[in-house]
């Protein structure tokens, strides 16, 4: 007979430390991608190299740094500030 009540059932994985999990892995990928996006930005394409690089195109790169920081920052923190819901 197998169990049908709510309080019968046994969930194999806990629900609340699948969610958790899914909540780091997201924080990870988007560190880093936003780690690739601004290596190849700054040093494959030279924006943040002052021999390869014009002051103009140095300050454009890391004020877009500085801002996409910001809302990665930013992102996080509303993630983690929200309950998990199950």
């Amino acid at each position: 007979m197998e169990p049908t009540g709510p309080e019968e059932q046994k969930d194999p994985f806990k629900s609340e430390i699948v969610l958790y999990f899914i909540k780091i892995t997201r924080t990870l990928f988007l560190g880093f991608f936003w780690m690739m996006i601004n290596v190849f930005l700054g040093l494959f394409l030279g924006f943040a190299v002052p021999d390869q690089s014009t002051p103009g195109r140095m300050i454009f790169f890391y004020a877009f740094a500085t801002i996409t920081l910001g809302a990665y920052l930013y992102m996080v923190w509303k993630w983690w500030r929200r309950k998990i819901d199950i």
